[in-house]
């Protein structure tokens, strides 16, 4: 993760007109991922293996035609960062989507979105320095999610455990963000991107195993949900954010994602049936400007969902 420091102003200029359509659509398709997740009667490593073991076999042939040579020139230290990255990826998957199966989409979402807080933190443990104004932000964000959990705990335990899975799910898409930077600097990104879903598959495999999930016999609706989580937040979404940080901002980008907590309690009102409470409201707005605070701080780590 490059140094923290104060954003510049050309940090949050406005995009063009062409980036922002992309960011749209972008924002749309990781909004449908903990809706669809949700609505998905799939065991959760189980879900999580196929849309990473789906991602991998879709790019797969785009790295072999491609970018066979980047394959070939990857290095130790290359090799260990992506494979961290994939394993970090797979824990956090692993609990992010059984987070889904415990609390509700608005909960999950938000608190999973804490990822820029934690990235911010490791940064900071690494020797990185802060703005003022990100420690602020943390500060509020910290509070808010102590307060969203908090009204949690009168719901249910069982939310509470979803709660407290979104959150380490947030802490491992953090470690994830920050290998995956280090590893980025010299490897492609659609090199990066398949041999790190192919690590998580192998290890959400595993997982799935253990745990002795089934690995089909499902519905054929639930086999279409899992398709359009890979096609649409897996691929489109993650690769056309990737697209947009050619010309913009990681800031701009940062702050965009954040648009996904209210998209996906949006779709999950329409189509789950699950709604907000009033008294829920405020603690999500305060976290969402916290959030926003730290990304502006220069905590600018891009969501994993």
């Amino acid at each position: 993760m490059q140094r923290l420091a104060s954003a510049e102003v050309n940090e949050v200029a406005m995009p063009a007109a062409s980036d922002l359509l992309l960011i749209l659509i972008a924002v749309t398709a990781v909004s449908t991922s903990a809706p669809l997740i949700a609505a998905t009667a799939v065991p959760a490593l189980a879900l999580a293996f196929w849309r990473n073991a789906l991602g991998c076999a879709a790019l797969l042939p785009v790295v072999l035609a491609r970018h066979r040579g980047d394959l070939m020139r990857l290095g130790a230290h290359e090799r260990r960062l992506t494979l961290a990255a994939g394993v970090l990826l797979a824990c956090h998957f692993g609990t992010w989507i059984t987070s889904l199966r415990y609390t509700t989409v608005a909960s999950s979402t938000a608190l999973v979105a804490t990822q820029p807080v934690w990235a911010a933190l490791f940064a900071r443990w690494r020797g990185a320095c802060f703005a003022a104004s990100a420690w602020w932000g943390i500060g509020v964000a910290v509070a808010a999610t102590a307060a969203l959990t908090g009204i949690d705990v009168t719901v249910s335990t069982r939310a509470v455990i979803g709660d407290v899975l979104a959150l380490i799910g947030a802490i491992f898409a953090a470690g994830y963000v920050t290998a995956g930077a280090a590893a980025r600097r010299t490897v492609t990104t659609t090199t990066y991107a398949t041999l790190c879903y192919a690590t998580t598959a192998v290890v959400l495999l595993g997982a799935v195993l253990v745990a002795g999930q089934p690995l089909g016999g499902y519905r054929g609706i639930d086999w279409w949900r899992i398709i359009a989580l890979t096609a649409g937040a897996q691929l489109l979404g993650h690769t056309t954010f990737n697209r947009v940080l050619r010309n913009v901002s990681a800031t701009v980008v940062s702050l965009s994602i954040l648009f996904e907590v209210p998209g996906a309690i949006a779709l999950a009102a329409i189509f789950l049936h699950q709604h907000l409470r009033l008294v829920q409201l405020p603690a999500f707005a305060v976290l969402l400007l916290g959030l926003a605070v730290v990304i502006g701080g220069g905590g600018r780590a891009v969501p994993a969902e």
